[in-house]
């Protein structure tokens, strides 16, 4: 049996100090701010690049091409490296199939090697907690097969549930109507979304203000894990440079669901081009979405 590494986009949202330590390898996204194109591999600001988009510089990401995901896949298949590759949501991004493609094109020359790509219809953090449970996997001694069934089985158990503080930036990537943009930001109006079976954002709810659109976050949290076998598990939360929001929803989940374990972190740039500063993601593992 082959030894083998673990790979996932940058839109995963796992800092990159997290991805050396556990030996995960990285695609990352291409990131355009202003005139300069830069790539989400660790090395942009994040603050600064949350900074950009307060001061209205405009921003654009492109996804993961084929050739990009064949360079970095050949580089672990000549290291002797079988591959699982858990990806973007294909219902968000072309990611997927470029990594597909790369994968496809690689198989005919490495054929003792596995390439397993992944479809995780999960997006952001909760593309990283799936990351998470396949290392947990991989330390327990379960082999690349096993982890891929197991994430398979189990990526629709992964729930997403994120608000953002300025409408404008869903908008501007289509998400809703520029009425709705403007009614909704002079009146106060902060939506809470989520990633549906289908690997697509969804608005599910809209509230007054930004305290209540955090604390709708733990409410639908703990109507889907109140009485689930998973209640004790590990909480993944993001904020796009908002961390005194994040660790409030955490400590609300603390006190209604006794939870102790968070992992907390940054949105990267590719995510957060969509989101704008000021967003808030919540994910867990459920019985379902």
């Amino acid at each position: 049996m082959n030894k083998f590494i673990i790979t996932t986009d940058s839109t995963s949202d796992l800092p990159l100090e997290y991805l050396e330590k556990n030996n995960v390898g990285l695609l990352s996204i291409h990131v355009q701010i202003g005139e300069g194109e830069y790539l989400e591999d660790g090395s942009l600001n994040i603050k600064e690049f949350y900074d950009n988009m307060r001061q209205g510089i405009m921003l654009k990401t492109s996804q993961v091409n084929p050739e990009q995901a064949k360079i970095k896949f050949e580089q672990y298949l000549e290291e002797g490296y079988d591959i699982l590759h858990i990806s973007f949501s294909s219902a968000l991004s072309g990611s997927y199939n470029s990594s597909r493609i790369a994968a496809d094109q690689l198989q005919d020359e490495y054929k003792n090697n596995k390439i397993v790509v992944i479809d995780s219809l999960c997006a952001s953090l909760g593309e990283g907690l799936l990351v998470y449970k396949a290392l947990e996997l991989k330390k327990s001694g379960k082999s690349i097969d096993e982890i891929s069934k197991w994430i398979e089985e189990n990526k629709l158990n992964v729930c997403h549930y994120f608000t953002v503080d300025d409408l404008n930036h869903l908008y501007r990537g289509g998400r809703i109507s520029k009425s709705t943009a403007i009614l909704g930001t002079m009146i106060g109006v902060k939506p809470i979304l989520n990633v549906d079976n289908e690997g697509c954002l969804k608005a599910v709810s809209k509230v007054r203000g930004r305290k209540k659109s955090l604390i709708t976050l733990v409410d639908n949290m703990e109507k889907l894990i109140k009485n689930s076998k998973y209640k004790n598990d590990i909480v993944f939360i993001g904020h796009a440079d908002a961390s005194k929001d994040a660790e409030f929803v955490a400590n609300k989940i603390k006190e209604r669901l006794g939870i102790e374990s968070f992992f907390i972190a940054p949105i990267g740039a590719a995510i957060g081009t969509h989101t704008g500063p000021g967003a808030v993601t919540l994910f867990f593992m459920a019985e379902n979405r």
